[in-house]
C-alpha cells in the first residue's frame, strides 16, 4: 500500500501535505475537495478531506491492517448491561451465559487489509424514486388513498412496493418505488463509477479495527438516545449513534437498517431489520447487529427491500 495512504502515515502527515494529497484526489476521481475536517469520536481520530461527487458527500478514509472479529470481552460489559442481559436470561430461560450468547451471533477473528477508500457519507435508499405529485405513474387508486390519509393529518404514507408519501411542512415528497435484485444494483452501481464496501471494508468504516464488541466498549451506552428506545421530552436532541464517527461517516445506527455489501451473494451488515427489537429483546440485543464484529447475514434471495436495505458508495482508491 501506498503509505501515504495508509492510516498510521496517514495521520501523522502534516496539513499542507495532507492538503495536497486531498486535492489530487479530487482531481482523479473528479469530485469537489470541500476542505481538511478532524472526526474525533469514541477514543478514534481523523483528519481526512471531505468531497463533494453528484449531490453527495465523501470522506477520505486511510487504508489499514486491522484485526476484526470477536471472540471475547475486551473490557467487559458495564452494570447496566449486565442487568438487562440477566434479566433477558431469567425471564426467557435461556441457558448459558451472555458471553457466550453473544459469540454465537460475532464473525471470526480474523486480520484484514483494508484499502483506503472514497466512502459516501450517509447511507442512501434503494428503489425509491421521487416524483412529482402529478406524476402520471402513480395509479389514481394510489392517489385517493393518500387523499384520505392526507385528510387525516398523518405525515408518512408508505403504499408497500408502489408509492411513498411524506409530508414536508406544507407539501409533500413523493416517491415511487422500482423493484430490484442485487446483481442489477451491484451493476447499476458500478456504472456509475461506485462500489459496495466488502464486509471487511464495512467493518473497518464502522469500528476502525476497535476490539470492543462497539466502537464506544463492550456495553451499550444508556446515555445516548436511540432509535426505537429514544426519550420522547427532548425531540430536536440527535440520535448519537447516527452523528459521523471517527471517520466522518452515519453508520451502523437504526437495526431496522440493513447496509447492503458487496458479496458473491446478496449479504448484509449493521442491523436485522429489527428482527430483535420487533421480538421484545431490549436494546442491547437490539443494537447488537450493529456491532462491527456482527456476522454479516446472507439473504435468503436476491431481492432487495427498499424499505429495510440501504447501501453506502465507496470508490477504491488506487494505491499507485
Amino acid at each position: 500500500m501506498n503509505e501515504t495512504l495508509s492510516r498510521p502515515r496517514f495521520n501523522q502527515m502534516e496539513t499542507p501535505e495532507k492538503q495536497a494529497l486531498m486535492e489530487k484526489l479530487a482531481a482523479r476521481y473528479d469530485m469537489t475537495f470541500l476542505g481538511l475536517h478532524t472526526f474525533d469520536r469514541w477514543g478514534q481520530s481523523c483528519t481526512t478531506g471531505v468531497f463533494e461527487k453528484d449531490g453527495r458527500e465523501f470522506v477520505f478514509v486511510p487504508g489499514d491492517r486491522v484485526t476484526l472479529g470477536w471472540e471475547r470481552f475486551a473490557i467487559g460489559l458495564n452494570q447496566e448491561s449486565r442487568e438487562e442481559l440477566e434479566y433477558l436470561f431469567r425471564e426467557w430461560e435461556m441457558e448459558g451465559d451472555p458471553e457466550e450468547m453473544i459469540g454465537e451471533g460475532m464473525a471470526p477473528v480474523r486480520q484484514a487489509a483494508i484499502p483506503p477508500m472514497l466512502v459516501g457519507r450517509e447511507l442512501e435508499e434503494i428503489g425509491w424514486e421521487p416524483v412529482a405529485l402529478d406524476d402520471p405513474r402513480l395509479c389514481p387508486d394510489w392517489l385517493e388513498e393518500f387523499r384520505r390519509f392526507a385528510a387525516t393529518g398523518g405525515n408518512s404514507l408508505t403504499l408497500v412496493g408502489c408509492a411513498r408519501f411524506e409530508r414536508d411542512g406544507d407539501s409533500w415528497q413523493t416517491c415511487l418505488y422500482h423493484e430490484t435484485d442485487y446483481p442489477d444494483f451491484r451493476k447499476r452501481l458500478h456504472e456509475q463509477g461506485f462500489f459496495l464496501p466488502t464486509a471487511d471494508e464495512w467493518a473497518y468504516l464502522c469500528g476502525g479495527g476497535c476490539r470492543t464488541l462497539f466502537p464506544w466498549g463492550d456495553g451499550l451506552d444508556y446515555s445516548m438516545r436511540l432509535h426505537w428506545f429514544e426519550d420522547t421530552e427532548d425531540e430536536d436532541r440527535p440520535y448519537d449513534m447516527e452523528e459521523p464517527n471517527f471517520f466522518g461517516l452515519s453508520i451502523a445506527y437504526d437495526p431496522y437498517k440493513r447496509e447492503v455489501v458487496q458479496a458473491d451473494r446478496f449479504t448484509t451488515c449493521g442491523g436485522d431489520g429489527g428482527c430483535n427489537i420487533c421480538g421484545g429483546l431490549g436494546p442491547f440485543l437490539g443494537f447488537l447487529p450493529c456491532s462491527p464484529h456482527y456476522r454479516p447475514e446472507v439473504q435468503e434471495d436476491n431481492e432487495l427491500d427498499g424499505d429495510y436495505d440501504f447501501y453506502r458508495p465507496i470508490i477504491r482508491v488506487e494505491m499507485s
